[in-house]
């Protein structure tokens, strides 16, 4: 095993915290619900991306989110870009117009102000290309040895522009599953860079904001019931957790499902599934079954989700299967950890 990667066996109790927690799946579910639901009360936090609210007489979302990715810098983005778009995204998923973020970091002695400025700079232009601004932030420093040099959060807001906020309980028995681009870029990127690896083409992450092609969908339809990105727990996690969610059976094609060679050559060589390796540009959208092709054509239209298609369907019943390529079906659990933690 690769110096880093060894990621805690997760048990269904524990006194302390693992990395496992962080992974997305169900420890960080169970954090969820016996520390913060009993803590919040009727201010709890949402399940989805994003949560509900209203302003002004206006229905609006907000989100927030911490990154301590290692390396601070891999292929196709950096800690910036990807707080910044993991943010704009977020807000997406919930059919909100991004409005504004906040951001805040908590820097270690001794980082280079280099580092500092070129950070803040790909903040800037990730905000600029997804037409939000940077409104307030707030910084703290931590001692020599304390911290990994960086870490940031960012928070936002947006007003609801879809006809209807998007939501797991929109989620209907007959609707089509589409997968906006290619599966587990970012994960192997990041572990690459981590620990060293080559691969033969270089993997570049899918670190991107999807505002161009969600807010098409949202002005001119036809508008998502649900849509969730694939970060942490990749697509399978995402997945298991919206079935849950929503109550329903999702049956998917893993043929249908793009994978770039080196990545899925990647997986197979150390081990991964990449159907539960992190993106950081790619969503799960459900459309009503008829609405399937405009929504691709829409997709298709825009760079970042040129690469979209149909992966599957909802039915009735519960859980997640996946027909394979043999032919046989395979059943999809949500993970108890991540399979290579701190890739956000």
């Amino acid at each position: 095993m690769l110096a880093g990667m060894d990621c805690p066996v997760p048990t269904s109790r524990y006194d302390a915290i693992t990395l496992a927690h962080g992974g997305g799946g169900t420890l960080t579910a169970a954090l969820i619900r016996d520390v913060f639901l009993p803590a919040f009360g009727a201010h709890a936090p949402s399940p989805h991306d994003a949560t509900l609210f209203a302003l002004g007489g206006r229905r609006a979302a907000f989100t927030t989110d911490s990154y301590v990715v290692q390396p601070l810098f891999f292929p196709g983005g950096d800690i910036g870009s990807l707080a910044v778009n993991g943010t704009v995204n977020d807000l997406l998923m919930a059919g909100a117009k991004p409005a504004a973020l906040t951001a805040g970091f908590i820097l270690e002695e001794g980082l280079p102000l280099a580092t500092l400025r070129r950070v803040a700079a790909s903040m800037r232009a990730a905000a600029d290309a997804a037409g939000v601004a940077i409104i307030a932030g707030d910084t703290k420093v931590i001692g020599r040895a304390r911290g990994d040099g960086l870490y940031v959060n960012t928070s936002g807001v947006g007003e609801i522009v879809a006809p209807e906020p998007l939501a797991p309980e929109r989620i209907r028995a007959g609707d089509a599953i589409l997968l906006t681009g290619d599966v587990g870029r970012h994960g192997i990127a990041v572990m690459a860079q981590r620990h060293g690896l080559a691969f033969e083409p270089p993997v570049a992450s899918d670190c991107a904001s999807l505002h161009a092609p969600f807010l098409e969908l949202f002005a001119r339809g036809p508008a998502p019931h649900c849509a969730r990105d694939l970060t942490r727990g990749g697509l399978g996690g995402a997945l298991c957790e919206l079935a849950e969610a929503a109550g329903r059976a999702f049956q998917i094609d893993e043929a249908a499902i793009p994978v770039e060679k080196p990545v899925r050559g990647a997986c197979e060589l150390l081990g991964f599934d990449p159907l539960f390796v992190a993106n950081e540009g790619c969503a799960a959208v459900f459309v009503a079954a008829g609405d399937a092709d405009a929504a691709l054509a829409v997709l298709r239209r825009h760079p970042a989700t040129a690469r979209a298609t149909r992966i599957g369907h909802v039915a009735e019943g519960r859980g997640v299967s996946a027909r394979t390529a043999l032919g046989t079906v395979r059943r999809l659990v949500a993970p108890s950890g991540e399979q290579l933690p701190r890739i956000c």
